[in-house]
């Protein structure tokens, strides 16, 4: 059975999602941040990097977003997850989730997460001063250039939306209002109202 590590307000809902998307058997195991717990041994044991989502597998354990959503999405193919069959579509779909764990996760990183980047108060404080700037040029080109409509890949629904839906999350706290990308705003309602959204939402809320 697969095993998935998450904390509350992280990607690891991407994962979560497409693990409920995909109908698979698996079990949640909450990192609480607040304790510390990614930085105890025991769960470096399982993720030396110290962060989520983390999934085990029978076969090991992964780590990064794009890698676990794109095993899920090749794991469970009844699923319809990925373009399987065409690989250029496979890669579009990888370049665009390595977009969003390589950039605009990282621009949202600096409000949050400047300490990894820098030592003076003064120089975290002005990474928490632009990120509404970049995170905002972000989702603008998102918006503009990347989001094929209705879903993030067209008409087919992807693993790429629920990480879109993810990080769109953390708009509001970065400062950027979402009603200025009318296609990601669509994107997020229209991910709300997906059952497997829902459910993984509640579950993490419980």
């Amino acid at each position: 059975m697969l095993k998935l590590f998450w904390a509350p307000h992280t990607c690891a809902l991407a994962s979560h999602i497409a693990l409920e998307e995909a109908g698979a058997n698996y079990t949640l195991a909450r990192v609480d941040f607040r304790a510390n717990e990614q930085r105890k041994p025991s769960y470096l044991a399982i993720n030396p990097k110290g962060r989520v989502p983390a999934l085990v597998t029978d076969r090991g354990t992964l780590t990064e977003t794009p890698a676990i959503l794109a095993f899920v999405a090749q794991s469970f193919p009844k699923a319809l997850l990925a373009p399987l069959e065409d690989p250029f579509a496979f890669a579009k779909m990888q370049a665009f989730n390595s977009y969003l764990c390589s950039t605009v996760h990282v621009a949202h990183a600096h409000r949050v997460r400047g300490y990894r980047w820098a030592d003076d108060p003064a120089a975290i404080k002005e990474m928490q001063r632009k990120v509404p700037q970049t995170v905002g040029e972000c989702f603008a080109l998102i918006d503009e250039d990347m989001v094929a409509g209705p879903w993030v890949m067209g008409s087919a629904y992807t693993i790429c939306d629920p990480y879109l839906f993810t990080l769109a999350q953390w708009l509001d706290g970065d400062g950027v209002d979402i009603a200025r990308f009318p296609k990601v705003a669509d994107h997020s309602r229209r991910m709300s109202e997906r059952p497997a959204v829902a459910k993984a939402i509640a579950m993490e809320l419980a």
